[in-house]
């Protein structure tokens, strides 16, 4: 499976080219890519325009080691007709007593647009039967209440399109969303698109909960385009919206129907496991009714958190808390144990670290100040996983430890203000917080821990295991998913990628 002529692709905004375009420095985990005169001349500015077999290769090798992402807006659309719907796409939506929330979705889909209501075992099924027929969707009623997986996949076996959009009930559609996601699929190895979740608009999204979902909800994703890979910046993506390849969710079994949370999740990892590329593309949204209530918005969090165990069951590893590399994980435990050699320590660890990246790069230009800027990175990246685990993950160890210990309230205390600090000014840059004050962000930010935290610890005691609470030390980054078929590299000589380090 190769790209088609005319794809094109754009580094992304942490790719460095180092030695006038000799070198590429970036993705997850941190990769030196040497490229050959002949690769060189593939780049136009921080573009690759797929013409040959040359750059088709060099192409997707950026892609499948996070160096770069496709240029959606450059990429051809799928045929449409009529008024902007899209024959090959259907609509699946799950839904279970929510017919207010049905319409207003129905609503924002083009008129025409194939689409499946499953009807999961309404407590009031007739008004969600008078919504689908008056907007004359195909409507699959569930005699049992199965969940959303299961919902899905009901929808799905109806399916006779070459894609399917999944889209929640609670969500509002943009008009280019699904016509923008259906772009991703010119990559032959894209199995799945998902665009970026926002907060929708309402009343009661006015309070303080509401504002704080518009600026962290767990499911939104971020402001940048990604791959969505285990153990990389986004790791999972949510299924209140996604559009898929329908022959691949066939093969690859759809939803989990015995798990009622994370089943997206594992839907991810499951394909990405097999080959399949997954992208995240926020330059298109989904307004999604956030829980604004306290008592909701908690119990939904803490239900976000009782699929951790399953999770790690399923896919041992995905699921750490943290993964950091061995010296990041020292320097974290140098300075946790909070001793006048604790400091000391800390930065003979990043010092040595710095030195053996340097190392990695010596055949480039000013080595010891990339690999600066490299382990700078890392250091911060290692103390936010700390602040986590303390807050969130394991705080009802560290609720104990601050019982007994000096040590820990001091801990405690720094994680929680810098978790805050840094949160906050990273949340809420660019973002309209609707006067969102630090103070209520940190309330709410402590609340979303701890409720988050408490699942987890609910899901690990009755799986009787600590797989979830564990953090994963990498010792070696596994080498970015191959095509099932290597390709074969045109002529010329090209250089595969030498890793840096793994700066966790």
């Amino acid at each position: 499976m190769t790209l088609p002529y005319g794809f094109m692709v754009a580094l992304d905004r942490h790719t460095r080219v180092l030695d006038e375009g000799r070198a590429l420095l970036g993705g997850n985990p941190t990769r030196l890519l040497r490229l050959s005169a002949r690769a060189r001349g593939l780049l136009t500015g921080r573009a690759v325009c797929v013409r040959d077999a040359a750059s088709a290769l060099l192409a997707d090798r950026l892609l499948e080691t996070g160096l770069a992402h496709p240029l959606v807006r450059a990429l051809p659309r799928r045929p449409a007709h009529g008024t902007g719907t899209d024959p090959s796409c259907t609509y699946v939506i799950p839904v279970r007593d929510r017919p207010r929330e049905l319409d207003r979705l129905l609503e924002s889909i083009p008129a025409g647009s194939p689409v499946i209501v499953v009807e999961d075992a309404s407590r009031r099924p007739d008004p969600i039967t008078a919504v689908a027929t008056r907007h004359g969707a195909h409507l699959v009623p569930l005699a049992v209440n199965v969940g959303p997986a299961g919902a899905r996949n009901a929808g799905l076996r109806l399916v006779t399109t070459p894609y399917v959009a999944f889209v929640d009930s609670d969500i509002v559609l943009a008009p280019e969303t699904v016509p923008t996601l259906l772009r991703h699929f010119a990559d032959p190895r894209v199995a799945m698109a998902v665009p970026r979740i926002t907060g929708l608009a309402t009343t009661e999204a006015s309070g303080w909960l509401g504002r704080y979902e518009r600026t962290r909800s767990s499911l939104d994703l971020g402001a940048h385009p990604a791959p969505v890979r285990p153990g990389t910046r986004v790791s999972w993506a949510p299924s209140a919206c996604l559009v898929a390849r329908v022959d691949v969710l066939n093969q690859s079994g759809g939803f989990d129907e015995r798990m009622r949370v994370g089943e997206d999740v594992d839907l991810c990892w499951r394909l990405d496991r097999d080959g399949w590329r997954i992208r995240y593309e926020p330059s298109v949204e989904a307004a999604h009714e956030h829980r604004a209530e306290l008592r909701d918005w908690f119990t939904r969090k803490a239900v976000y958190g009782t699929g951790a165990h399953p999770l790690a069951q399923r896919h041992p590893g995905n699921m750490a808390p943290a993964v950091l590399a061995p010296w990041s994980a020292a320097l974290l435990l140098a300075l946790l144990a909070q001793r006048r050699w604790s400091l000391p320590v800390a930065g003979c660890i990043w010092a040595v670290a710095t030195t053996r990246v340097a190392g990695k790069l010596k055949d480039t230009d000013h080595p010891v100040r990339h690999a600066t800027r490299l382990t700078a990175d890392g250091a911060v990246s290692a103390l936010a996983q700390g602040s986590a685990l303390l807050t969130r993950h394991w705080w009802p160890l560290t609720a104990v430890g601050c019982l007994v210990s000096r040590r820990m309230r001091n801990a405690a205390a720094l994680a929680a203000v810098t978790d805050i600090t840094l949160e906050y000014r990273r949340d809420t840059t660019g973002r309209d917080t609707t006067h969102l004050g630090l103070v209520r962000y940190g309330i709410a930010r402590r609340l979303d821990d701890l409720a988050y935290g408490t699942g987890v610890w609910i899901s690990a005691l009755k799986g009787r295991s600590t797989a979830a609470l564990r953090p994963h030390i990498v010792l070696k980054p596994s080498p970015p998913q191959q095509a099932a078929r290597k390709p074969v590299l045109p002529r010329g000589r090209w250089s595969l990628p030498q890793r840096a380090d793994h700066t966790g």
